[in-house]
């Protein structure tokens, strides 16, 4: 259905178009009443012609405007044309297709979710170009002007916003609270806007706005040269310009003379930097804004600043909160994919910690009975990264080899199942190095497939370590689909205990920029007594916080360590 919607006062109103013709005007007979003392009572009309509509000027005393061009004669209007009486808009939409080619409706891709006050058409603010400076009073280059020059008006004006502020979290709320009080603070008042910097496109949007009279929707008009010169040199603007509004023309009643007064300040952050302006007018010619207003306004402008970055520091901290508490909830889900317990058999030891850098990271391992509890699985792993991004590729893999491990005994057949699954719907440059190791429980035998990760570390029982699984180390897992892994067997003695650990633990650095070093560890397994899993991975653990000193840990630290008493 053809319609046209109204934005006027902040509100959209829409309207049908059922009959051949529709009249706007601020008499209370035209088909849409608008009431603006800058519309005329019988200011246009759209009607119908054939398989067209168009709209049609009826003798307005501000003329009527199509995209921004004035109308001398009945104008054909499509869909989304914007139409303008006076400082009114309205916009014309069409989606039966009339007149015009047919509508085709594609998918949309969603728009980022903005505040409301950056819906421009929301608020009739206009910039524009007018190089005539000869109307301009500078004021004071501060965010709190000169406190010097009627000090208790200021520090009345700045109790009086702070109050009125107090509290409020809302941006939203904010910002039409600080238009409302400058109107208790400067009476003769008219009309004021609040315009914001788009921290994307450094451009600035009006956010609130404000009249003191109901029905009273002229358009706010702010000097393009004025907004610069407040932006540029961080100063408030005293203009009275009267001799250059177009409404001043020959032409025109002179029942319409207004003279015009405005004040515009900037709104500056702690750091000094615009972050906005507030604008406010007066038509008033016998109360017109004198200097001592300005100095008042800047002070007043310099604590709703303040207010507005507490708003905004408060709303982060409150996001902040959120978000903490839906890394704690994926901490414990993450948490929840690790054994709860490690297998327990006869003559054999089983130790395993995780500790990640951040709430959530991207190391793995697992430990449980496969082959009707004659064998026990280990597996282990390190995803590329840390944080959310590596704690999912992790939740994936933890299923992945869960299934496979269900349904395949040879540990060659499943490292390369469960590479060529992570490769499927693989994230890029998000690669596992990983070691699976199955071992008979009765013979000690081990089997081992290592995808890109370090060997694993053996202390033997006369004190020496080697790293066994150098010789068959593949592509991390998800990097090439299809790639052929090797296995390899060991048989583990009594008395040998063996060391799977992350880089977490080797690139461990302490102060002095200076990395703990797999020597180091290897030293550590020499000199441990053999034998005692949970003794050796404790000692592990102390002895890289011990030379961390306090640094913080810049990357997840897991081990496991098991063995044959």
């Amino acid at each position: 259905m053809p319609q046209l919607i109204l934005l006027l006062d902040g509100q959209a109103t829409t309207v049908e178009l059922t009959g051949d013709e529709t009249t706007l005007g601020r008499d209370p007979k035209c088909t849409l009443e608008i009431k603006s003392g800058m519309v005329s009572r019988r200011h246009a009309r759209v009607f119908k012609n054939a398989d067209e509509f168009l709209v049609e000027d009826m003798g307005s005393g501000n003329g009527t405007f199509v995209n921004g061009s004035k109308i001398e004669g009945p104008k054909s209007i499509k869909h989304g044309d914007r139409i303008k009486l006076g400082p009114v808009l309205l916009r014309f939409e069409n989606n039966t297709g009339i007149g015009q080619s047919p509508v085709t409706t594609r998918p949309v891709p969603p728009k980022p979710i903005r505040p409301r006050y950056d819906d421009e058409e929301r608020f009739n603010v206009e910039v524009a170009d007018d190089d005539d400076e000869s109307t301009m009073m500078t004021g004071s280059v501060t965010g709190f002007g000169n406190l010097e020059v009627k000090p208790e008006a200021k520090l009345k004006g700045v109790l009086e916003i702070s109050k009125a502020l107090a509290g409020t979290a809302e941006i939203d709320t904010l910002l039409p609270k600080i238009l409302d009080t400058l109107f208790n603070i400067f009476p003769h008042a008219d009309r004021g806007c609040v315009l914001l910097r788009d921290e994307t496109t450094s451009k600035m949007i009006p956010r609130a706005m404000k009249h003191r009279r109901a029905g009273d929707d002229e358009t706010v008009k702010l000097s393009r040269t004025i907004l610069k010169k407040v932006l540029e040199d961080k100063t408030g603007i005293l203009s009275s310009d009267a001799s250059n509004d177009s409404r001043f023309e020959a032409s025109e009643s002179i029942a319409n003379l207004t003279i015009r007064s405005m004040m515009c300040v900037p709104m500056l952050s702690t750091e000094g930097q615009p972050m906005g302006v507030i604008n406010i007018d007066t038509q008033n010619p016998f109360n017109q804004f004198q200097s001592d207003d300005l100095d008042l306004l800047m002070a007043v402008a310099g604590q709703a600043a303040m207010c507005y970055e507490q708003a905004k520091l408060l709303v982060t901290a409150m996001e902040k909160q959120k978000q903490d508490k839906e890394m704690d909830i994926a901490m414990g889900v993450q948490r929840s994919l690790l054994p709860t317990e490690l297998p327990s058999a006869d003559g054999w030891e089983f130790f395993a910690s995780y500790d990640t850098a951040q709430a959530v990271g991207g190391d793995y391992y697992d430990a449980f009975f496969v082959e009707d509890g004659k064998k026990i699985c280990l597996a282990f792993g390190d995803v590329a990264g840390k944080g959310v991004p590596a704690s999912l590729v992790m939740s994936r893999i933890a299923t992945v080899v869960t299934n496979v491990m269900t349904f395949v005994g040879d540990v060659c057949e499943a490292v390369n199942r469960i590479n060529d699954q992570m490769c499927t719907r693989a994230v890029e440059g998000r690669f596992v190095t990983f070691v699976l190791c199955v071992i008979d429980i009765a013979t000690g035998e081990m089997t081992i497939g290592i995808a890109g990760h370090m060997p694993i570390m053996i202390r033997k029982t006369d004190g020496s370590v080697v790293e066994f699984g150098e010789e068959i180390i593949g592509v991390p897992i998800g990097v090439m689909e299809g790639y052929p892994y090797e296995v390899t067997t060991r048989t583990i003695e009594p008395g040998e205990t063996c060391v799977i650990y992350t880089d977490g633990v080797s690139e461990a650095m302490n102060p002095e920029n200076q990395l703990y070093g797999v020597d180091r560890l290897r030293e550590l397994m020499k000199a441990s007594t053999g034998g005692h899993a949970d003794a050796l991975g404790k000692v592990i653990l102390a002895d890289v916080r011990k030379f961390a000193n306090g640094r913080a840990q810049n990357d997840d630290i897991t081990i496991m360590v098991f063995g044959r008493k």
